[in-house]
């Protein structure tokens, strides 16, 4: 297909306000052979956000249906840290309407089961919660679908897992991980886009249900707090039991689980060295490690 007629073919990025769907939709954007609808609640807060804006809300079926009318493509992610969101139930909401509205290529943004992974010894249900949408894209029937895997996000290293005051005056971390494993899949989330839209533009390597892990690192807490410092940080890390550690904020006990199940498997609980490499070749590069990541975007010497 010529690039003219491509560039007429919509993607219809669903979370196009958050991190995720908000790198797909500029990738989209930046490579011009598709164009982009944005899908948002709030359509008229965010007009500017790519070449068409649509109102969709996951949780209201009916208003699917219009906004992925002539649509050739799907992105979905699911926000489970969203109150009251029943992921399973959104997803599939948005894999039938798509189906309905004739899309040809779905792509879900998914993550490893680890019940399955750790035989149920494990709990980590935003993980599995995501893994258990996979057969039900597998098995809708589009013409091509794709798994996208995103990584412990170097956001998080900014958010969720910025360094905190310690009793002793320095920052660093105290978690129940021992930071001599090497256990951490890490990527700028911003790239994620690439490994979308490049999933997009090559549905005959990427569309039968391959996974695409976008992987910029593979590390131990030693080495996220050593590459940092090496930038001019002081930054420290203690190991503390998980047991203690659950006690320090509420939900603490699910995230101590999580790192349970990074320390014993590893993010992506297997090697997954053949996708990773696979999901490079569909986004035309390496992405970016931690140090390079963290000179441009991590505040400044402390």
């Amino acid at each position: 297909m010529s690039m003219s007629a491509d560039s007429n073919r919509l993607i219809a990025v669903f979370g196009a306000t958050g991190q995720q769907g908000g790198a797909i939709v500029r990738a989209l954007q930046a490579r011009g052979q598709f164009r982009a609808r944005a899908l948002s609640r709030n359509p008229d807060q965010h007009r500017d956000l790519a070449d068409e804006v649509v109102e969709a809300n996951l949780d209201q079926p009916d208003s699917l249906a219009a906004a992925l009318r002539g649509v050739h493509g799907v992105f979905l992610v699911t926000n489970f840290w969203s109150e009251g969101t029943d992921e399973r139930k959104q997803a599939t909401a948005a894999i039938e309407a798509a189906k309905a509205a004739g899309v040809e290529h779905f792509i879900w943004s998914t993550l490893p089961n680890v019940e399955a992974i750790t035989g149920g010894t494990i709990s980590v249900p935003h993980f599995t919660g995501k893994a258990k949408v996979d057969p039900i894209v597998a098995t809708a029937g589009f013409a091509h679908h794709t798994f996208v895997v995103a990584p412990f996000y170097y956001q998080n290293l900014l958010g969720t897992l910025a360094p905190q005051k310690k009793s002793n005056g320095s920052l660093g971390w105290t978690l129940p991980l021992d930071p001599d494993v090497r256990c951490l899949h890490m990527g700028d989330i911003r790239e994620l886009g690439s490994v979308v839209a490049g999933a997009f533009a090559h549905p005959d390597q990427a569309g039968d249900g391959q996974y695409l892990p976008l992987v910029g690192d593979f590390l131990n807490f030693s080495d996220i707090v050593e590459t940092l410092n090496r930038q001019g940080h002081t930054l420290t890390f203690d190991q503390v039991p998980a047991d203690v550690f659950a006690t320090f904020f509420p939900g603490a006990a699910e995230v101590a689980d999580m790192f349970k199940y990074f320390q014993r498997h590893t993010y992506l609980g297997s090697d997954w060295s053949d996708r990773i490499a696979l999901a490079n070749s569909i986004a035309g590069g390496q992405p970016s490690m931690l140090s390079t990541w963290a000179r441009e975007n991590f505040p400044g010497r402390r």
